[in-house]
């Protein structure tokens, strides 16, 4: 059979059998929909620590995660293209994906010498069977046999592969009463190759502060501009952040002794256990520096060197306050919580002790981590400046992300992706 008609009829079958996901029943955003799926990762291919996006025709993406239910699963997975904003494109999914609509994940692992075990799942993306044609947001969706099944979901993005250039700039805020609190990311875009004859209504920006979602800064317009080049420097705080504090940090990749921030291991309830010293809310304090991973983590096991060996540990945190929050919750959150408010991570006044605490599993490795506050009246607010402070020396990282809706076209693309780090 001829390569061309063997490719037809393989697209044909995998329309004809692929169920297209229901969009109602996920979300486009980080998220997992079953029991036991953690220490989720995704990053650029073989980057650690980088966010997720690849190059169109180059490169990839690499997804981790371990299912702890030790379940029989067939999983399968597609991918959804999405606008500058994560609403699901017009596009059908034929016009974005060359090959199959869906596929499998065959690279799977069982732990070595673990008290909790669990089995790893890997997928390296793009594949011989699936590969996205259009640049853009994506959500990597993840599905248990069929897509009325679903396991989790994960944005990635593809850039052109002749992106624009993005200079940006970080400084303290315009705002006068922001100055000592907030950061401001201002940038200059050169259009390189691409023709923009209406930049207001086609070109939109995102901001990501330390690779995070849930405070991003969406569909910024350029300020002024001329012929090949757009300015994105605003004096109005639309492009600020609150510039918090350097993360907090332990280390629980060693089980045999303390580690850093660590004050005591054990093994208790079949469970290890492990204690991190006690902290402080330090909403008005002063600037400390400290080295970070900006809130993420890396796992590893220091006592072994065999792979999938890192086991499970019940953490225990503990905050003490000299203030109360009565109107609010208190969480430990940062990649630990994959960037979400779990109720595991909340914490509960001891009374008997006099200060919060909450404990939870999470698996063994370096640890960046800090407490935000919740509203009651408002859960969709996540306050990281409540009890840690904020400060516009911080050493953030943001990532910038242009986005171009082409004259012609039903989908924005990915133009260009810049970086700017700490003060």
């Amino acid at each position: 059979m001829k390569p061309a008609l063997f490719s037809i009829l393989m697209t044909f079958m995998s329309l004809t059998v692929f169920a297209q996901p229901d969009l109602g029943k996920i979300r486009m955003d980080d998220r997992v929909y079953v029991e036991g799926i953690k220490s989720i990762t995704m990053q650029a291919a073989g980057l650690p620590l980088s966010e997720p996006i690849m190059e169109l025709n180059g490169g990839g993406i690499t997804l981790t995660f371990d299912d702890l239910e030790e379940e029989s699963r067939y999983l399968k997975y597609t991918i959804i293209h999405c606008s500058h904003d994560w609403k699901p494109s017009d596009m059908n999914p034929i016009e974005y994906i060359d090959g199959f609509l869906e596929d499998n994940i065959e690279t799977y692992n069982y732990s070595f010498n673990t008290v909790v075990h669990y089995m790893q799942y890997r997928l390296d993306f793009p594949t011989a069977n699936m590969r996205p044609t259009r640049s853009g947001n994506y959500v990597l969706f993840i599905y248990d046999d069929t897509p009325d099944q679903p396991v989790l979901t994960r944005r990635f993005m593809v850039v052109e592969s002749e992106p624009v250039g993005i200079h940006g700039n970080l400084h303290a805020s315009s705002v006068i009463n922001d100055r000592f609190t907030h950061q401001e990311v201002d940038f200059t875009v050169t259009t390189g190759p691409y023709v923009i004859r209406d930049p207001i209504m086609s070109v939109r920006a995102t901001i990501k502060q330390n690779g995070r979602w849930d405070n991003a800064i969406y569909g910024l317009t350029y300020r002024s501009g001329f012929p090949g080049e757009l300015s994105f420097d605003f004096d109005d705080g639309r492009n600020t952040f609150p510039g918090g504090a350097e993360f907090r940090t332990f280390d629980i990749s060693t089980l045999r002794s303390n580690a850093d921030r660590i004050v005591g291991i054990t093994f208790e309830h079949h469970q290890n256990q492990a204690y991190v010293l006690q902290d402080d809310a330090r909403p008005f304090g002063a600037y400390e520096s400290r080295n970070t991973l900006n809130g993420a983590c890396l796992y590893h096991n220091a006592d072994m060197r065999n792979d999938f060996s890192e086991d499970y540990v019940n953490t225990h945190f503990t905050l003490k306050s000299n203030f109360p929050f009565q109107d609010g919750d208190v969480y430990v959150f940062g990649q630990l919580t994959d960037w979400r408010i779990l109720p595991e991570a909340k914490l509960h006044f001891n009374e008997t002790y006099n200060f919060w605490e909450t404990d939870f599993f999470i698996k063994q490795g370096l640890y960046n981590y800090q407490y935000v506050y919740v509203p009651k009246n408002n859960k969709n607010v996540v306050d990281a400046t409540y009890i840690e402070g904020s400060h516009y020396e911080t050493r953030n990282q943001y990532t910038i992300l242009l986005y171009f809706h082409e004259e012609g076209t039903s989908y924005d693309k990915l133009i260009g992706v810049g970086h700017v780090k700490g003060l």
